[in-house]
Formats: structure tokens, sequence, C-alpha cells
């Protein structure tokens, strides 16, 4: 063999043997490992996701026996975790106002989206509760303007996205139905939606000027779009429910039903509402929910092809904000005692002591003491003999011990006014029987009359006996006054039967009516004696 020979073989030889590794490199870029060869290949991308925050700036419980909670330990955690990759984007799934705190709620819940934009926070989608004030408010918040209690706000910094919130008059989403964010040059593109149970939620006042759409659908719209766009990465904020075990198993809710008609483009689901735990794939797309109420947050990590921009590896982690092993973020601490100074002493003032607690759970009858409690406290703010109240109306027990003004605009933070209405006993027959569709039962605390019911009896035709506090019949053609809140009078939560009453009178906020039944009935243990 000549030199040039030699030469030319072994040429021949390296060549096939770079040949050879490309393509086995090729091949393994579908199945990835987690070793760093791999890893270096690919772009690290991170997506931190929050959902149902509910002006929660200061609350702190406990998760496994550890302290967690808070606005400045979630800062502390999504500045971590954001420093250590910057191809981070933060997201969250709606929710993150109303059912909110006196701090957030008496600011209209402008210092939640301060604390929002304080963490640069990218894209998030609206929850139902973000309609609670009307379709107006929701727009202050985010786009910025005036309100008469607060003056004017800059709004949110945050991208929102909305593909299934439709504007009545021009037929369109009200919100963009995507946002689109650039990562280390690779486009991911963000899809909102929220649940159509809002239409049930929200009262018709408050959305008239939008309807809600299905999901599923929008969703799929919205992908084609994005597909045609080149999109390779598709996430969706949706304000829906999902449940799953630790490892992911028994995974339950309306997203688990849904996963299979969403378009497969879809990779990842960051879910909302339903305040679980959530760590699963179904039907190829990951799904996650972080709890609630700022005690943990969803992490994302997302390996993906630089060339062909498609998501090699997605895995998630629901990590608890734990007060362990971490310092609270000085800069949300000086925006909590800013907030705290405005706020002043009054929230502060104790106005009963409860000999036991005062539980929000119903029992197999439907029955909750702390329903109850509220329900007696509108019958006498109205002077009336029979009262409604809906579960939605308090957020959790009533403690055992002192109880200060703020404890009750925490425990019952919606805002509700008191009204006196006049019903038909054949109304109030109505509205009983609504407490049941073929989807859920929603029961109604009620005091001022009884009733029995079938279980086993058609929709609309359970109740069987139903009577005043006298033991006397309750007549279909008589007419009754009653309390409920504002919210019921509208026909909040479906109870469209109390929509058909007559208004009597508007009386004062449902936490006001319950302050002045606990300072008569419990007052603190030192005036007693």
């Amino acid at each position: 063999m000549s030199k040039f020979q030699a030469i030319t073989s072994l040429f021949i030889l390296v060549f096939i043997i770079i040949f050879v590794s490309y393509k086995i490199t090729a091949f393994s870029s579908n199945h990835p490992t987690t070793n760093h060869s791999t890893s270096n290949r690919y772009i690290q991308l991170q997506l931190l996701g929050v959902n149902d925050f509910h002006g929660q700036l200061n609350k702190y419980q406990l998760v496994s026996g550890t302290m967690a909670g808070g606005a400045e330990y979630l800062a502390a955690y999504l500045k971590k975790y954001k420093q250590e990759n910057p191809n981070t984007l933060l997201v969250h799934a709606g929710d993150m106002v109303g059912g909110s705190p006196p701090i957030s709620s008496q600011f209209q819940d402008e210092p939640t989206i301060e604390f929002l934009n304080l963490l640069h926070f990218d894209v998030g989608t609206p929850g139902n509760h973000e309609l609670d004030e009307g379709v107006n408010e929701m727009k202050r918040l985010i786009h910025g303007g005036f309100n008469k209690k607060t003056g004017y706000f800059q709004g949110a910094n945050t991208a929102y996205s909305s593909a299934n919130i439709i504007d009545r008059k021009s037929g369109l989403p009200l919100l963009p139905p995507y946002v689109i964010k650039q990562m280390d040059g690779i486009d991911i593109g963000f899809i909102g939606v929220v649940t159509k149970e809002t239409n049930m939620y929200v009262s018709p006042e408050n959305r008239k000027e939008v309807e809600i759409t299905d999901e599923i659908s929008a969703i799929n719209r919205t992908v084609k779009i994005l597909k045609d766009k080149g999109i390779k990465v598709i996430v969706v904020l949706a304000h829906n429910s999902a449940k799953s075990e630790k490892a992911g198993a028994n995974s339950t809710g309306a997203l688990m039903e849904m996963a299979p008609k969403i378009d497969d483009e879809v990779d990842v689901i960051f879910a909302g509402h339903s305040h679980e735990y959530a760590n699963t794939v179904a039907a190829g797309k990951l799904i996650v929910q972080a709890y609630s109420n700022g005690k943990a947050f969803s992490q994302v990590n997302l390996e993906i092809d630089p060339h062909s921009k498609i998501i090699v590896k997605k895995q998630a982690k629901i990590i608890a904000t734990s007060h362990q092993h971490i310092k609270p973020d000085e800069e949300t601490v000086a925006l909590l005692n800013k907030y705290r100074k405005r706020l002043g002493s009054k929230f502060n003032q104790v106005i009963g002591e409860m000999p036991e607690e005062i539980r929000r759970n119903q029992d197999a009858n439907g029955e909750s003491p702390l329903a109850k409690m509220i329900a007696e406290s509108e019958r006498e703010a109205m002077g009336v003999d029979i009262a409604f109240v809906h579960q939605g109306e308090m957020r959790k027990s009533l403690k055992k011990g002192k109880i200060t003004v703020e404890d009750l605009y925490t425990n019952v933070p919606m805002g509700h006014s008191v009204s006196k209405l006049i019903l038909t006993g054949e109304q109030i027959k109505l509205a009983l029987e609504q407490q049941w569709t073929k989807e859920y039962e929603n029961r109604l605390q009620t005091v001022g009359l009884t009733y029995d019911w079938e279980a086993k009896a058609p929709i609309g035709s359970k109740v069987v006996v139903l009577k005043d506090k006298k033991g006397q019949e309750i007549q279909p053609n008589n007419e009754y006054e009653v309390a409920v809140s504002n919210y019921l009078a509208s026909g909040g939560d479906n109870f469209t039967a109390f929509e058909q009453g007559r208004l009597v009178e508007s009386g004062p906020q449902v936490v006001t009516a319950l302050i002045r039944h606990i300072q008569q009935k419990y007052p603190p243990h030192s005036l007693k004696e």
C-alpha cells in the first residue's frame, strides 16, 4: 500500500467513525437520558407556577408539620429558583385575587397585583374570582385604571390570556387567547382558560358583558393558531380542577376528563380551582396544581431540542414554601409592612371569644355550624324569620378563642351585603330544589324553616315537607320575608329562584352582620367579668 493509499484509508476510517457516532447521537435525542452530556445538548426551560393565591399575602399554615406560606416566603423561593436557571418563566392559573384577607381586599386587591409585579410574573389567566366584582374591575386590575375607593392603579405587568372569556358585543375573546414568550431562541405559546362553572359562581350581573364558553373548544381552536405560527411548545393555564396522589396515581378532576379531548400538541397544563395537589400525566400531557394560598408552587422542567424545538423531556415537582432553611424576601416584607400600616389597628380589635371551634364543613344533612351562625346574623340584621346562606360565603372554620375583626374578614371575605326579599312559598321550595342538579349537590344553610327531602327522588322533586319555625306548612301562594346575600339575590350559584323574589331592603355587609352577632352572643371574656 502506498503512502497516499494509507492516508486515504485513514481518512475514510475517521469519516466512518464520525458518521456512525453522529447517527447514534441523533437516534438518542429521541430517548433522552439524565446524563450531563445529554442535558447539555438541550435547552433547559423552567416554568414556576402558582394557582389560587386568593390575595393571601399574610397567610401562614402548617404543611407536613412545618410552617409554610406567606408572600415573603413564596417570593424568596421563586427568586431562588429563578436565579438558578435564567431560562425561567413565572406563570399563574387564576384566582390570584378574590376571597382575600383585609391586607389585600381592603385595597381592591391592588397589593396582590403589586406583589405579582414585584416578582415579574410573565403570564397569567383569570380564574372565576377575578370576576367577583365584574368585568370592568377585572380589566382595571389587569390594564390599570381608576377606582373610587383606591384611586388610580397602574395595573399588572403580567401578560394575561383567556381563550374562553368572550365579549358578548364583539364575539371575540375579551383578553388575548394566547401569549407567546421566547426563551433562549425557543417560542413558547401559552393559552389561558377558565372553568365553565364560572357561569354558576359569578353573579349574572358581574358577567353580563361576557360569555364563558367551552374550554376544550377554545384550547383546540387556539392551538391551531399557534401551530400555524410554527409554535411547538404549548402550555395551557387552565383554571380547572385536577388532583392526584404524590406519585401521580389515582388522578381525578375536570382536566383528567378533558385531557384526551385536548389537542396532543399541548405539552403541559397548569391546573387550579380545586386547591389540590396534582402532579400527573393524562393523555400525554403533564398536569400540575400546587394547592392554594401560596403554600406551594409548581416547578416544571422542560428539556427542548434547539434544532427541532420540540420537548424531549418534561418533569415536575410541587414544592412547599416551608419557612425552614430560607429567609423571607426583603422587598416583599417592605410591601407587606406598607399595607399593614395603611390598614391600621381597626382589624386587630378583639370583638368576641368563641368557646369552641365553629366549623365550616357540612354534615350529612348539609348543616354547617358556621353557615348557620351567618344565617342567624343575617336574619337578625334584616328582622325576618327565614334566612339562607350558601357554602361559598365563608372560607374556613372560626377558631376557638379570641376573634378579631381581621379573623372575620378573612373567614367571610367576599364583601357581599345582606338583602331582604319577599318570596312566595313556591319560590322558596324552588330554591331548595335547586340544591341538586345532575352534575353536583350544592346545599344551602337555612334558619327559620325545616324540610324533609328524598335522596332518590327525581331532580326538582326532592323536597317533600316544608314548614316554618312554628311548624306550619309553607304555603305555595303565601309571601314570606327572607334574608340572603346580594349574591344569592342576584341568582348566584345558579339559585335563580332568589332572583325571582322582590327586593325590599338592602342591609349591611354579611361580615358586619356577623360581627354584631358575635359581639352580642360571644363577647370577649374580659367584657363578661
